[in-house]
């Protein structure tokens, strides 16, 4: 109440446009922007491959999910949301997701909702993942939410309406009980939905008026689809396209976009989510994928040589020597990380 609440903390010393957005835009959908991250799956499939012969076994969505959890961490604004015209820096890290126990049209749904520090790596990200479902796929368990939203489901309808609506005043002042902000999976930092389980595309999702979210992701299936290479050949390649859903008063555009930048950054080199975090939040430099000063010399020297290539005429060669040097820049990148 009085803006103290039990989730975040209010932001203070704003700049002028920042703190005006909100009462421009009360409403979450009102401030929705969308965008969509094309993801290659040649180095996602890669590294699954080579993880797996090394004993470690991961999927697409747990390099979504430990993406994710790291950018939130490292770009904090992004894990902020707005209540009554005010900004509020949450004090914890979640990602919220809808599973089915059963995939047909009568199966359970239950929404799960990860805690984690920001620190994780990819395998600590995984482990509380897999626990958290297989400990709620069973049929003789009952998750939180579950539970809460059971009880209000009881109540005659007008009974319901007076509850959504206390709960929504409550939270509104900040006096909903931590209790029920640990169960909402709508107070959460991201929500995730998998559509690539169910053989879906990508979509864009809505945003929740109700609850805190500020980002919403869809994964897609993977699909192939033409792309050019080296600004010259037509080709085909597999493809994860992410629909996102974000809430722009929470930042400005140019710290979205390098929010953005980063998620597909660490999408396209997920062996960099292998180490955790330090406790600062910044980015280890040993993870930052840097030309060095002899592949920069090697990919100038090529560059010229490109340019007095025509169209068409000794690729093979071409194509030879873009491959040696992206080997070397391969070669290079995984001494850093070692």
């Amino acid at each position: 109440m009085f803006g103290h609440r039990s989730d975040g903390k209010k932001v203070k010393h704003m700049n002028i446009i920042d703190k005006a957005e909100p009462f421009f835009m009360p409403e979450r959908v009102d401030a929705t922007n969308y965008t969509t991250i094309k993801v290659p799956c040649e180095k996602l499939d890669e590294f699954i491959a080579r993880e797996r012969r090394n004993g470690n076994s991961y999927n697409y969505m747990h390099i979504v999910i430990a993406t994710l959890v790291r950018v939130l961490y490292t770009r904090k604004k992004l894990n902020r949301f707005i209540m009554r015209g005010s900004i509020y820096q949450r004090n914890y890290l979640s990602v919220s997701m809808d599973i089915k126990k059963k995939l047909d049209d009568d199966g359970e749904s239950v929404t799960l909702k990860f805690m984690f520090t920001g620190k994780e790596s990819l395998p600590e990200v995984k482990a509380i993942v897999d626990k958290e479902i297989a400990e709620n796929l069973r049929d003789d368990v009952t998750y939180s939410t579950t539970k809460v939203a059971g009880k209000l489901v009881k109540l005659p309808d007008f009974m319901f309406r007076w509850a959504m609506a206390l709960i929504r005043w409550l939270d509104r002042h900040g006096m909903l009980s931590k209790k029920l902000i640990k169960a909402s999976p709508f107070h959460t930092s991201c929500f995730l939905t998998n559509l690539k389980s169910i053989k879906l595309g990508h979509i864009y999702h809505h945003l929740y008026n109700f609850g805190t979210t500020t980002m919403f992701v869809a994964m897609g299936k993977e699909k192939m689809e033409p792309y050019i290479e080296n600004n010259k050949e037509l080709k085909i390649g597999k493809f994860l396209n992410l629909g996102m859903s974000l809430d722009e008063r929470v930042a400005d555009g140019l710290y979205m976009a390098k929010s953005l930048k980063l998620c597909n950054d660490l999408l396209a080199n997920p062996e960099n989510l292998l180490v955790s975090m330090p406790d600062d939040g910044s980015i280890p430099k040993r993870l930052i994928r840097r030309k060095s000063k002899k592949l920069k010399k090697k990919l100038k020297k090529l560059n010229k040589k490109t340019k007095k290539i025509k169209p068409l005429k000794n690729k093979e060669k071409l194509d030879a020597k873009i491959k040696k040097i992206e080997e070397e820049e391969r070669k290079l990148n995984d001494e850093q990380i070692q």
